[in-house]
């Protein structure tokens, strides 16, 4: 059976209802936003009040910014792993995982291993059986042909 997926904005962030998990995306939008102080409080409130947050590619350089990943293991894109630690030193940089899960933070590498986070995220939230359901939904096929 066939499901629709629709991303898009139903709330502005002020108006946006108690979120249970953040997924903060990556991408070259995520530069501009370490240098902005009114997300990075708005990224640290979210702390505050969402139990698991995650990230994709370089949003967890928005994290690291934010002060969130002080002290704890993460990744990011392979090209951004030097500046994810020009950020903040302290983080227990894993260059080689797709995805880190710390408990109350993930984060993955690229693009593609944004995938095995999420897969991963949905066995965690909803079990094993409905992220292999996804897997297949999605033809997700994680052996790479090289």
């Amino acid at each position: 059976m066939w499901r629709r997926l629709v991303l898009g904005a139903h709330h502005s962030l002020d108006a946006a209802p108690r979120l249970d998990v953040l997924i903060r995306s990556g991408g070259l939008g995520t530069r501009r936003l370490l240098r902005e102080p009114e997300h990075l409080d708005w990224v640290r409130a979210q702390r505050a009040a969402v139990p698991l947050l995650t990230s994709v590619c370089t949003g967890s350089l928005v994290y690291a910014a934010a002060g969130l990943l002080s002290g704890r293991p993460a990744t990011t894109h392979w090209a951004s792993l030097n500046l994810l630690s020009e950020l903040d030193p302290t983080v227990i940089t894993d260059v080689d995982a797709r995805y880190v899960d710390d408990g109350d933070l993930i984060t993955s590498a690229g693009v593609s291993a944004g995938i095995d986070m999420a897969l991963h995220l949905v066995a965690r939230l909803a079990g094993t059986e409905r992220a292999r359901d996804v897997r297949r939904d999605i033809q997700y096929d994680p052996d790479p042909p090289v």
